[in-house]
C-alpha cells in the first residue's frame, strides 16, 4: 500500500461504513425532514435540482429557500452539531444533534419553524428506502455519534471540492455538486444534450415519474456515496448506458472496477485516501468513467468540454 502524507491522511479523513451505520441511518432520516421543508417551498427545476442539499463550511445546507416575499435556510452544523434555521427577518432557531429519535427531531424541527412563522406541509415519511417509516412514527432510528457526523462532513468536504473541479471542465448542461438525501449520495451530472428513453424506476417508495424527470435526459453521472463497502466508494454511471461502456479501460487501473450488480463503475474511498496523490486519482476516476459514456455514447465532446484555465493568462 502507498504510505500518504500527513496533510492527506488529515484532509481525507478514514470512516468505516460498519462503525457509522446507525448514526447515518438516523442521519439519513433527519436529511430527509430537512430536504422535503426545501421541495415543499422551492419550484421545479429540471431533475428535481431544486430539493438537494449542499456542502458548506460547517456541514450541510438547503440554501435559501424561497418563502413568501423573502427567504430562509436550514443548516447542519456538523462543528457545533445542531440544526440552525434562519429567517431574512433576522429570526433563528436551532435543535441540537444528538442522539434523539427522528420523531423527536422531525417534532422539534416544525416546531422551530412554526416559531419563526414558516408553514411547510410535505409527504411525513422517506423515500428510497425499503422500510418508509412515517417520520412521527420513528422511535428505531435514534442514534448520533457527533465524532462520526464530522468525519462524515469532512469526507464531502473532499469529494465536494474535487467533483467541483471535474465539473469545471464541462461547458455543457452540468448540475450542481449536490447531495440527494434520497439515497444520501454526493453527485455530479453532465449531459449530452439528446433526450433519453423514459427511466423505467424501480427505487423504493418512490414514483416511476419522480424517476422519468431525474433520467428525461442522456447524462453521465458521478459522485461519492458512503453507505457500501468498507469505507463508501467514489461510483460513475451513464443513462442509458450506452453499448461497450462496462468494457471500457477506465483508471486508475486495477483499482477502478465495473459492477454489473450497480451498473456502475465503482472506486474505494479507502483506495483513494491512501493514496500518494487522492485528488488525482479521484480526477483520473471521474475523467475515464465520463469517456466511457462521451466516447461509447458518441457524445458532440468537441463542443461540450473546455479548458478551466482558459482565462488565466489574462489575470
Amino acid at each position: 500500500m502507498v504510505q500518504q502524507s500527513s496533510s492527506a491522511a488529515t484532509a481525507w479523513p478514514s470512516l468505516r461504513v460498519d462503525d457509522w451505520s446507525d448514526t447515518r441511518d438516523t442521519l439519513h432520516m433527519w436529511a430527509q425532514i430537512v430536504g422535503k421543508v426545501r421541495l415543499s417551498h422551492a419550484p421545479l427545476i429540471n431533475h428535481w435540482w431544486q430539493v438537494p442539499l449542499y456542502v458548506s463550511p460547517r456541514g450541510l445546507t438547503t440554501s435559501a429557500i424561497p418563502y413568501r416575499s423573502g427567504a430562509f435556510d436550514l443548516e447542519f452544523d456538523f462543528i457545533d452539531h445542531r440544526l440552525v434555521i434562519r429567517e431574512d427577518g433576522g429570526g433563528v432557531r436551532s435543535v441540537r444533534l444528538e442522539p434523539k429519535a427522528v420523531a423527536r427531531f422531525y417534532g422539534e424541527t416544525l416546531r422551530a419553524l412554526d416559531e419563526l412563522g414558516i408553514e411547510s406541509e410535505f409527504q411525513p415519511s422517506p423515500n428510497e428506502v425499503e422500510t418508509a417509516i412515517p417520520f412521527a412514527d420513528d422511535e428505531r432510528h435514534a442514534s448520533y455519534d457527533a465524532r462520526a457526523a464530522h468525519l462524515f462532513w469532512r469526507q464531502l468536504l473532499q469529494a465536494n471540492r474535487v467533483l467541483g473541479e471535474f465539473r469545471a471542465r464541462f461547458v455543457g448542461k452540468a448540475s450542481p455538486v449536490h447531495l440527494f438525501w434520497g439515497a444520501m449520495d454526493l453527485a455530479c451530472t453532465r449531459f449530452s444534450g439528446r433526450p433519453a428513453p423514459p427511466h423505467p424506476g424501480g427505487a423504493p417508495n418512490v414514483g416511476a415519474w419522480v424517476m422519468e424527470e431525474a433520467y428525461s435526459r442522456e447524462l453521465s453521472s458521478c459522485g461519492f456515496w458512503p453507505s457500501a463497502g468498507t469505507e463508501g466508494f467514489f461510483y460513475a454511471y451513464a443513462y442509458p448506458e450506452p453499448d461497450g461502456f462496462a468494457d471500457y479501460p477506465v483508471r486508475p487501473a486495477g483499482e477502478a472496477r465495473y459492477s454489473r450488480d450497480e451498473g456502475e463503475f465503482l472506486l474505494p474511498y479507502e483506495t483513494v485516501r491512501t493514496a500518494a496523490d487522492p485528488d488525482a486519482m479521484v480526477l483520473e476516476f471521474l475523467q475515464t468513467t465520463y469517456e466511457a459514456a462521451a466516447e461509447r455514447g458518441r457524445w458532440d465532446r468537441a463542443n461540450l468540454e473546455e479548458d478551466p484555465g482558459r482565462w488565466n493568462r489574462h489575470h
